[in-house]
């Protein structure tokens, strides 16, 4: 697969919360940044991670617009959205979407990185309100 497949395939699996089909993309030493520019190390880290995420936002899906590529890096714009149900009820005043883009660095066929570059005050906003 060229590492456009690759990046595509990670974010169908990302849409489809298929937290195997994720780690089995990973490299054992992956690495996730996420908006506010935290980093996660490693497949068993991001296995549990994506599995407490989807858990919160059970229909997270990234709607990528545009592609980029250029050598083993891809880069992908669109919008990033789902439901926040930590509560595993979803209602649809709790439905969020923002801007995004997503940074992906392939190694020999798997995400090496995986970077994301967002606004999560809507989700934010919306944890805020249950809180209460």
């Amino acid at each position: 697969m060229t590492p456009l497949d690759v990046a595509r395939t990670f974010v169908d699996r990302i849409n489809s919360r298929d937290v195997g089909g994720l780690v089995a993309l990973m490299t054992d030493d992956h690495r996730f940044v996420d908006s506010l520019g935290r980093k996660m190390i490693g497949r068993d880290t991001m296995r549990a991670g994506w599995a407490a995420y989807f858990g919160m936002v059970p229909d997270y899906t990234l709607d990528p617009a545009e592609w980029f590529t250029e050598g083993e890096v891809v880069v992908t714009v669109g919008t990033a959205g789902g439901t926040y149900a930590p509560d595993g009820i979803g209602s649809p005043d709790r439905r969020w979407q923002t801007p995004a883009a997503c940074r992906a660095v392939i190694r020999d066929g798997r995400v090496a990185e995986w970077c994301v570059y967002a606004d999560n005050e809507p989700i934010r906003a919306l944890m805020r309100q249950a809180a209460g």
